[in-house]
């Protein structure tokens, strides 16, 4: 079902979006992107491009990508921002919501090059 998502993207959240998307195969493929409450930011993401929605994903269209949702990412990430961070100590989305405050991570993350999170 096509929605309006009351979440932002930013241009570093976009352009990785963007990077993964070249490999979509097919018309009705996208990316799906899930989103639970833990990790460094209070949240934790998956993500995966994905041949097409499941029968009860939000289909996010946002600047010509498919951003698909669950029930439960949809609800979290409303009136949230989305960032994707690459440095020494993360490498990853990061959800930035209004009052939150984000958790204390042990400083023992690894850098994860983006070339390996791309399925060939």
């Amino acid at each position: 079902m096509a929605t309006q998502v009351n979440t932002q993207l930013t241009p570093s959240a976009e352009s990785f979006i963007r990077r993964l998307y070249r490999f979509a195969a097919g018309p009705e493929a996208g990316f799906e992107f899930k989103v639970r409450p833990g990790g460094c930011s209070g949240f934790a993401a998956e993500f995966d491009l994905v041949g097409g929605p499941r029968s009860d994903a939000f289909v996010w269209e946002h600047e010509g990508l498919r951003i698909f949702l669950d029930i439960e990412s949809h609800r979290l990430l409303d009136g949230a921002t989305v960032d994707f961070v690459e440095t020494l100590s993360h490498t990853g989305f990061v959800i930035k919501t209004q009052g939150a405050v984000p958790a204390v991570c042990a400083p023992t993350s690894q850098l994860v090059s983006i070339e390996s999170m791309v399925r060939r």
